[in-house]
């Protein structure tokens, strides 16, 4: 394909996708002139037979695509892709929790791509997982409590530090506090040993054990390395390159760890990229993981219908929720928001409010027995009165 025809596809009224498609596939052929334009025309037909009839009732039926079938999806958790012992919610719960917009999914997760100096590099790839998967105090030494001295004892292991790429003073100076700061655990004074790589904590109250103990529990389960969100990380080999899946979600954090691919990286919490990336990107996120959830269960849906779900859901900048507490339950039809749930409650506050219903939905005219606004119901006739003169 030359130039010429890269510049006329440019100038087309279709779709950015379409002509990046159409350029993509005519990339490698030598087309004439007139087969450029048979072509062209052709896609011309098929994108004026996809574009929706005016007045067609879009929400109805993408209502009713995307929940017929989801009637047929079963509701189980399925182990990720054969990776170990990661489990990821799949079926109809996670269909569920994309509508219903949670802030936190019932088992979040993240697929971290590499970049290039590292995705093709086993030991290299490593070291980034050590910088993304929480680390634990007593993975780095052995931890003991002194009954006697009513002290906390540390021990850490110079070598595991230095295979693990963490310095002694690091870990030292994070461990009292994150303490502090992430346990909100404070009553206790620290000394630190760098020569011996040691930590000695003791409580503030040398009188009780249980306080003893409570603090051993916190320098135990500090975490020193990593980022406190994510439990674990498992290392894959996909198409020649390591790819990390992790078990947890923070996708600000892990931008920031040095060998992450930041544009192919992606999490499972349509939130938390809805607040890092922008609605735009959260939107994107729940067009693919409601169409990857689908045909995970062997079901297809068009995506224009969950594109449509995900625009109403993004519409006002920030992710809202199908239901009650989202689009549902902010509907300027008082008759549409009581027939959805709670209906009394509606009712009761309209009529306290003097609301009006102007019944230009779908819901509220069924509900009162007229036509709807869309389809036929659209179309008015005006006939002109004739004066007739006998």
């Amino acid at each position: 394909m030359n130039s010429d025809m890269e510049q006329r596809i440019d100038t087309l009224d279709l779709p950015y996708r379409t002509r990046e498609d159409l350029k993509t596939s005519l990339a490698e052929r030598d087309v004439t002139d007139e087969e450029f334009d048979r072509i062209l025309e052709m896609v011309f037909s098929e994108y004026r037979k996809s574009r929706i009839e005016p007045c067609e009732a879009v929400g109805v039926v993408a209502a009713q695509s995307i929940g017929e079938p989801g009637t047929q999806m079963t509701m189980r958790t399925f182990h990720y892709a054969g990776v170990a012992e990661i489990n990821v919610t799949l079926g109809l719960p996670r269909l569920i929790e994309i509508m219903d917009a949670r802030r936190e999914p019932s088992t979040p997760t993240m697929a971290v791509y590499l970049l290039n100096d590292w995705a093709f590099n086993r030991d290299r790839a490593r070291e980034v997982s050590w910088q993304i998967e929480a680390a634990p105090l007593h993975e780095f030494g052995d931890i003991t409590i002194d009954m006697e001295n009513m002290q906390v004892l540390v021990m850490l292991n110079k070598a595991v530090c230095d295979r693990r790429k963490i310095g002694v003073e690091e870990i030292l100076e994070t461990a009292p506090r994150k303490i502090r700061e992430k346990r909100h655990f404070r009553d206790f004074d620290v000394e630190g040993d760098p020569k011996r790589a040691s930590l000695t904590f003791t409580p503030k109250n040398r009188e009780s054990y249980q306080n003893l103990f409570q603090l051993a529990e916190h320098v135990r389960h500090v975490i020193v390395q990593g980022i406190d969100d994510i439990e674990r990380v498992v290392v894959r080999k996909e198409g020649g390159e390591y790819i990390l899946y992790t078990e947890g979600s923070n996708l600000k954090d892990v931008f920031e760890v040095e060998g992450v691919d930041t544009s192919r990286t992606r999490s499972n919490n349509i939130s938390e990229i809805a607040d890092v990336l922008g609605i735009e990107a959260g939107r994107n996120a729940i067009i693919q993981e409601a169409l990857s959830t689908l045909n995970e269960q062997g079901i297809g849906v068009d995506v224009r219908h969950i594109m449509l779900v995900a625009d109403m859901m993004c519409m006002e900048g920030e992710v809202k929720q199908i239901g009650r507490h989202g689009i549902a339950g902010e509907k300027e039809s008082v008759l549409s928001r009581a027939a959805f749930e709670v209906t009394v409650n509606h009712l009761l506050d309209a009529a306290i409010a003097n609301e009006v219903d102007e019944l230009n939905g779908v819901t509220e005219n069924v509900i009162v027995g007229q036509p709807i606004q869309l389809g036929t119901g659209d179309v008015k006739l005006i006939a002109k009165p004739i004066n007739l003169k006998i």
